[in-house]
């Protein structure tokens, strides 16, 4: 089946489109426990780099299985088929030269590396929100870590379900000790000159 699709090639490329933005497209991939303040963050970052005229879309773990992946539950496979999707429609936007925010806890190593070969290297940047479980568990914003202690939530990362931290982000913060402006200016030192 698949030996009969073939890719169009198009005049207008990803350089061409990130020489109109004014920007480079980039992967910026959030990952941590939930409540750890990757969405937080993201959300800060984006308003910063609108400001700075820089053409984003933050992509969040809650929205996209509402829709996109809304077919999808929290087994192992089903979070790697979650992360395969995010990764397929995060490069074709930063193909179109945005810079795509990423707010996913992605627990496992080879769903985030896979995300990495997907958008190539130089496109992809992890930032881990090192963010400990206690701390995770006592903002527990949305009720989950409770529920998932009470046994209501199967499969859940960090009480039920494994956590693989990334061995070496290109950004690592711990919301504890740093502040989201904070986090935001490291944010921006790392990925300023891959912008341009």
């Amino acid at each position: 089946m698949k030996e009969n699709i073939i890719a169009h090639d198009f005049n207008v490329d990803r350089k061409a489109r990130a020489n109109l933005m004014g920007h480079a497209g980039l992967l910026l991939w959030f990952t941590g426990l939930s409540g750890s303040g990757k969405s937080t963050i993201a959300n800060a970052l984006e308003q910063m780099l609108h400001k700075k005229g820089i053409h984003t879309y933050t992509l969040d773990g809650d929205n996209v299985r509402k829709g996109l992946n809304g077919d999808l539950t929290f087994s192992p496979e089903d979070r790697t088929e979650n992360i395969r999707r995010i990764a397929e429609v995060g490069n074709l936007m930063v193909d179109a030269g945005l810079v795509v925010l990423s707010a996913f806890v992605s627990p496992y190593k080879k769903d985030r590396e896979m995300v990495r070969k997907t958008v190539k290297d130089v496109n992809f940047v992890e930032i881990f929100v090192d963010t400990p479980l206690e701390e995770c568990e006592k903002r527990d914003v949305k009720g989950l870590y409770a529920k998932a202690r009470k046994g209501l939530i199967k499969d859940f990362t960090g009480v039920n379900a494994p956590y693989e931290p990334p061995s070496n982000p290109d950004v690592r913060i711990d919301t504890t000790q740093t502040s989201i402006q904070d986090s935001v200016e490291e944010i921006w030192k790392c990925i300023e000159k891959k912008l341009l």
